[in-house]
């Protein structure tokens, strides 16, 4: 009954022009070492199931409006990126790709609407921000934040920080410094695990990392725990069990902070997971949710302002008036200081979500979810002044 006065005020409230959406997903494959466990193999469909879902769940929505939606998917090169792009005639765009590649794809196409759903990078919510660009993938930032509540709250105040070699790397590593100072914990010590390029995945390499580990990260600095910093995925993995010292692991490996998890049951998630598994035939992963959330969103702002247009969807999108349930226990806004979506960040080991973030006890004057990641007076963006 209450599904059936919902679909009569819908109609009622249906707009003279419905709108027809068309919207396309534009994944760039980059070369890749072969996953640590086979367990973590790439699907073909990686991301694009997620976008066929929210697809799905749109029309579902808008067909008492008259609405319409259209999904194009295109899995691209770093290399052919670009050309492809020109190909695309939808203006809403949902891009999984490196940083720099997107940034080269918005600057490219100023009059479309991109949805970053795969590069972390906080430097693209920060100083490289982009005003076409509507961020959905959690920041660095907001994952490293993520992680030092929780040590703060388990009052697990000293780290020992284990990073790699590689810039990714490095700069992780220098969110979670950052994290560490803006909650008042303290980082005992570091350590760098250089990355030689060895086979992850051969015959002897459970034995090689049993004996070298150990003494990479011996006799260090009393700490209560161990931060990874691992963005290529080299050695994270390895640590929980591999420690010198017995401690707790997070961050790349051990407990990670993560958008959503195929294990992820809570307020409403066994549905959705019902739904995409019916759909993909596999469980789903972070990049498959981050561009069902994209997607989602924009379905939202279509019904809510029975436009098509990509102004006006964005406009609504970085309004007050904007809310989505994305089952994560409460509705998911965007700032409008930087197009990042606000949204909590699970913490998962692999089999179950042991806690989420924001965690109980950390305040905020206006949204408890602006604890994580980079809050309005810690942004440089200046592309959304205008939305300020």
């Amino acid at each position: 009954m209450r599904f059936l006065a919902f679909s009569l005020a819908l109609v009622l409230a249906a707009p003279l022009d419905a709108a027809e959406l068309k919207a396309a997903m534009l994944r760039v494959d980059t070369p890749q070492l072969a996953p640590i466990s086979r367990f973590e193999e790439k699907p073909a469909d990686l991301g694009f199931a997620g976008a066929a879902l929210a697809t799905q769940d749109n029309k579902t929505t808008g067909q008492f409006l008259g609405h319409s939606f259209e999904l194009t998917t295109i899995a691209s090169t770093p290399e052919t990126a670009l050309e492809d792009l020109a190909k695309i005639s939808a203006k809403i765009i949902v891009v999984s790709a490196p940083a720099g590649l997107l940034l080269d794809l918005a600057d490219a196409a100023p009059e479309t609407l991109f949805l970053n759903a795969g590069a972390s990078d906080t430097v693209l919510r920060d100083t490289a921000c982009r005003a076409n660009v509507l961020h959905f993938s959690p920041s660095d930032a907001m994952r490293a934040d993520a992680v030092a509540q929780f040590a703060a709250y388990k009052r697990w105040g000293r780290w020992l920080l284990v990073h790699g070699s590689n810039p990714a790397d490095l700069t992780l590593a220098q969110e979670y410094r950052r994290a560490a100072a803006k909650f008042g914990l303290k980082i005992a010590e570091e350590r760098e695990i250089l990355d030689t390029g060895g086979s992850r995945r051969s015959d002897t390499g459970h034995v090689a990392v049993q004996r070298q580990i150990p003494v990479l990260v011996q006799n260090a600095k009393r700490h209560d725990m161990v931060i990874a910093a691992d963005a290529s995925d080299v050695f994270a993995p390895y640590l929980p069990f591999h420690l010198w010292d017995p401690r707790p692991v997070m961050g790349s490996g051990g407990l990670r902070p993560v958008s959503f998890s195929a294990a992820s049951e809570a307020w409403g998630g066994t549905q959705f997971q019902t739904r995409f598994e019916t759909l993909a035939g596999r469980y789903v992963t972070e990049a498959d949710y981050d561009a069902w959330l994209a997607l989602r969103a924009v379905g939202e702002a279509v019904v809510r302002t029975g436009s098509d247009d990509p102004e006006t969807l964005r406009t609504y999108m970085l309004s007050d008036a904007f809310e989505l349930a994305a089952f994560k226990g409460q509705p998911l806004t965007i700032r409008n200081w930087n197009g990042q979506m606000r949204q909590p960040i699970l913490l998962y080991d692999g089999r179950i979500t042991a806690s989420v973030s924001p965690q109980e006890g950390f305040l905020h004057q206006f949204s408890l979810l602006d604890t994580l990641g980079l809050d309005r007076p810690e942004s440089k963006c200046t592309a959304f002044t205008r939305e300020n």
